[in-house]
C-alpha cells in the first residue's frame, strides 16, 4: 500500500468510526499504538512471513474449517443444513478468529475474492444467531456435550459461550473497520446486548471459565462508544474469585481470587494472558489504578520466575498451565503457541500503560521465538506445542514429533493467523510529540505527529544484522522527540529480571548517528531519546552490535544447571539433529571455545548458522563441530531432535 493509500484507508477508518460511535472513549491508552493500516511491512524479514500468511495460512485455515464441519454448524443452526453439530463446544471462535485476520489482511490488500466469501461466511453466522441474539452453535442445534451446559449460561466453567462471542466481537470489528460493513458488526452488538441484559450485579453474577470476552466487549465499547459494554467487561473481571463454586478449578481459571489481590500468575497460560489484557484495557478505559498494581506483581512474576528463554509461558501439559516459581522443563514444556500471542497481547499493552522498553524486549523475544516457531515457513502446519528440547520421537505435538497442519482443538492455527497480519501495528506508537520505535524490520509509516504527516521509512536486514537506517520526512519541519528502543539483548540483559543473564559481558555498545553526526546513548526506560526539529530527508543511523552470547539460568531453575544457551541478537539458537552427529541432548559445548556465524542463503529461506566446538557425553575425547539454528527454524527437515539448553564443558 502507497503512502497516499495508507492517508485514504486511516481517514476512511476515522470516519467510518464517527459513523457508529455516538461518542469516544472518555480515557484511553497514556500511548497509542500506530495503526496497523498506516505502516507498510515492504520487504526483508517478516514481509515473505506475512505473504504466507496471506496467501497460504487464511485459505488453509478456511478450508480447514469447511472439512471439519466448523462452518456447517453455523449453517446447521440456520436451518440451511440437516444434521447435528460436529465437533467441540468451541470450534465456533476458530471461525471467529480466522475471520479477524481475513479482515486485516484485506485492510493491508484488498482481495474481492476474499471479501465475498467473508460476506457469505458472515451470513452463515448472522442466520445461525437465535431471535433474541444467543449464538452459540452447539446449544442451537445439538447434542450438547456434557461441558456445555443443561441450559444457557449454566455451566461457565467449561462452555466456552462467552469466550466464543468475545473473538467474534473482536472479528466484528475488524471487518467493519476492514470494509465499513455492518453485517457481522449487528450481530455483534445484538449478542452483546443480550448477555448484558442477563449478566450484572443485580442480575446474574458469573464469569466466562476462559477469559476473552472482556477484550472483545472493550473493542465494540471503542467502537461504539456504548458506555455498558465497558461496565460489562469490568463486571466479568472484578466478579472473578467471589466464590462461584469453584474451589477445585478457581486457580486454573484465575478465579481463586479478586482480580487486584492476586500476586502471581497461575493455571492456564493462555486464559490468564488474555485476562491480563483485558485487565490493561479496563485500567486504560477506567483509569484505575489497582489493576495497574496487580498487573506490575503478576508481570514481574512471570518474567522472574515464569518466563522460558524463547518468550514462552505455560510449562506443564497438565492444565496447559504455569508450574511453580521456576520450573521451567525442557522437554515437558508445553508452552502453547495461544500462550505466547497471548503474552504478546499483554506486554504490548503494558507498554502503553508505561511506555517502558521492557515490555517490547519481551514482546520481541516472543514474537520470534516462541510466537514464529509455531508456524512453518510453508504457512500451513503448526506447533500448539513448543518445547525446548525433543527426542525425535515423543509425539509432543498433540500426536506427533513435529508440526501438524490441524488439530481438533484448532486455536493455535487460527490465533496465528490473526496476529501475523496486525503486526505493523506494533512497531511505532505516539505520545503527543513523541514517536516511539519499537520493532526493526523493514517498513514505511504514514503518521499524523501533532497533525504534522510524517513518513518513517526503515532499512534493516535485521535481525541477522543491527544496522538500521531511519528516515525521517516530515511534511514541514517538525520539533518532535523520536524514541528508539534500545533492546535489553545490546544492554548485556536477555530479560528484565535475574531469571537469565549472559555468562560474561559484551563491551560492544549501541552506536547512534543523525545525520552522519555522532549522538550520546542516554536512556530512559529503554529508550535513547532524540529531540529537534525535524526536516525532510533527516537520516538516522542506529547500529545495534550482534555478538554470539551464551546464556545461563538462574540457579533455582534446576534443569539448566551446568547447561548454557546461546543466543544471537533477538534470537534463541537451538541444536537440531540433521546438523549434528547422534543425540544432540547429549551435546557439550566447549565453554572457550570461539562462536562463529555463517550466512546461509541457500538454507530455510536464507538464515545465518552459529558454529562452535564441543563433544559428545559419551565420547569427550573427540571434539567436535557444533551446527545451531534459529529455535523457530527447527523442524522444517523433517522429524529431528532438538535442544536449545547443552551442557558446557
Amino acid at each position: 500500500m502507497k503512502h497516499l493509500s495508507k492517508y485514504v484507508v486511516y481517514l476512511f477508518v476515522f470516519g467510518s468510526l464517527l459513523f457508529v460511535c455516538g461518542r469516544q472513549p472518555e480515557r484511553e491508552y497514556p500511548i497509542t499504538p500506530v495503526e496497523f493500516t498506516n505502516v507498510d511491512i515492504t520487504g526483508g524479514f517478516w514481509h515473505p512471513r506475512m505473504e504466507t500468511n496471506r496467501r497460504v495460512t487464511i485459505p488453509t485455515d478456511f478450508e480447514k474449517c469447511e472439512e471439519t464441519g466448523r462452518i456447517d454448524n453455523f449453517a446447521r443452526a440456520a436451518g440451511l443444513m440437516p444434521g447435528e453439530h460436529q465437533g467441540k463446544r468451541y470450534d465456533d471462535s476458530d471461525v471467529f478468529k480466522v475471520i479477524e485476520g481475513a479482515a486485516y489482511s484485506l485492510t493491508l490488500q484488498p482481495d474481492p475474492a476474499l471479501e465475498t466469501y467473508l460476506d457469505s461466511v458472515i451470513t452463515l453466522i448472522a442466520g445461525a444467531q437465535e431471535e433474541d441474539g444467543y449464538l452459540y452453535t452447539m446449544r442451537t442445534v445439538g447434542p450438547l456435550s456434557d461441558a456445555a451446559g443443561e441450559t444457557r449460561w449454566s455451566y461457565l466453567q467449561h462452555s466456552h459461550e462467552l469466550y466464543n462471542v468475545g473473538h467474534m466481537y473482536e472479528a466484528a470489528v475488524a471487518y467493519y473497520r476492514a470494509t465499513g460493513k455492518r453485517s457481522l458488526l449487528d450481530v455483534a452488538i445484538k449478542n452483546a446486548d443480550l448477555i448484558d441484559s442477563v449478566f450484572g450485579p443485580e442480575k446474574k453474577r458469573d464469569v466466562p471459565g476462559h477469559e476473552e470476552i472482556e477484550i472483545g466487549l472493550i473493542k465494540l465499547y471503542r467502537i461504539t462508544g456504548e458506555k455498558r459494554y465497558l461496565d460489562l467487561a469490568k463486571f466479568f473481571l472484578e466478579e472473578r474469585g467471589r466464590a462461584h463454586g469453584r474451589e477445585l478449578y478457581g486457580r486454573y481459571c484465575q478465579d481463586h481470587a479478586p482480580v487486584i489481590e492476586q500476586q502471581e500468575a497461575v493455571g492456564h497460560a493462555v486464559r490468564a494472558g488474555y485476562l491480563y489484557s483485558g485487565m490493561a484495557d479496563a485500567a486504560a478505559m477506567t483509569g484505575d489504578s489497582a489493576y495497574v498494581r496487580a498487573l506490575n506483581r503478576i508481570w514481574e512474576n512471570v518474567v522472574s520466575r515464569q518466563l522460558y528463554l524463547t518468550g514462552g509461558i505455560g510449562a506443564q501439559h497438565g492444565g496447559e498451565a504455569f508450574g511453580d516459581a521456576y520450573q521451567l522443563p525442557n522437554a515437558t514444556a508445553y508452552n502453547e503457541t495461544c500462550a505466547a500471542i497471548a503474552n504478546m497481547l499483554w506486554n504490548q499493552r503494558m507498554f502503553l500503560l508505561h511506555g517502558d522498553a521492557k515490555y517490547i524486549d519481551v514482546l520481541e523475544r516472543v514474537l520470534y521465538n516462541g510466537y514464529l516457531a509455531g508456524v512453518s515457513m510453508d504457512g500451513d502446519k503448526f506447533f500448539y506445542v513448543n518445547p525446548l528440547e525433543a527426542d525425535g520421537e515423543y509425539p509432543f505435538n498433540h500426536g506427533a514429533a513435529t508440526r501438524q497442519p490441524w488439530f481438533s482443538t484448532a486455536c493455535c492455527p487460527t490465533n496465528v493467523v490473526r496476529f501475523m497480519p496486525s503486526l505493523p501495528g506494533y512497531i511505532y506508537a505516539i505520545q503527543d510529540d513523541r514517536l516511539y520505535v519499537n520493532l526493526y524490520l523493514e517498513n514505511t509509516g504514514a503518521i499524523n505527529m501533532s497533525g504534522t504527516p510524517v513518513t518513517i521509512t526503515q532499512a534493516t536486514r535485521y535481525p541477522w544484522d543491527g544496522s538500521i537506517r531511519i528516515t525521517v520526512e516530515p511534511e514541514a519541519p517538525a520539533d518532535l522527540e523520536l524514541c528508539l528502543r534500545i533492546p535489553g539483548w545490546a544492554r548485556n540483559q536477555p530479560v528484565p529480571s535475574d531469571l537469565y543473564r549472559y555468562a560474561g559481558a559484551s563491551e560492544m555498545e549501541a552506536e547512534l548517528r543523525v545525520n552522519g553526526e555522532p549522538q550520546p546513548l542516554r536512556l530512559e526506560k529503554g529508550y535513547v531519546r532524540i529531540r529537534r526539529t525535524w526536516r525532510a530527508g533527516d537520516e538516522v543511523e542506529l547500529s545495534l552490535p550482534m555478538p554470539v552470547r551464551r546464556v545461563r539460568s538462574h540457579p533455582a531453575v534446576e534443569e539448566n544447571a551446568g547447561h548454557v544457551a546461546v543466543e544471537r541478537g533477538p534470537l534463541v539458537y537451538c541444536a537440531e539433529s540433521i546438523d549434528n552427529t547422534g543425540d544432540v541432548r547429549r551435546l557439550t559445548l566447549a565453554e572457550n571455545a570461539g562462536l562463529t556465524t555463517e550466512l546461509r542463503e541457500d538454507l530455510l529461506g536464507g538464515i545465518t548458522m552459529i558454529h562452535g566446538t564441543g563433544v559428545r557425553a559419551d565420547n569427550r575425547s573427540r571434539r567436535l563441530n557444533v551446527r545451531l539454528l534459529p529455535y523457530y527454524a527447527w523442524s522444517h527437515r523433517g522429524v529431528s531432535a532438538m535442544a536449545v539448553w547443552l551442557e558446557q564443558l
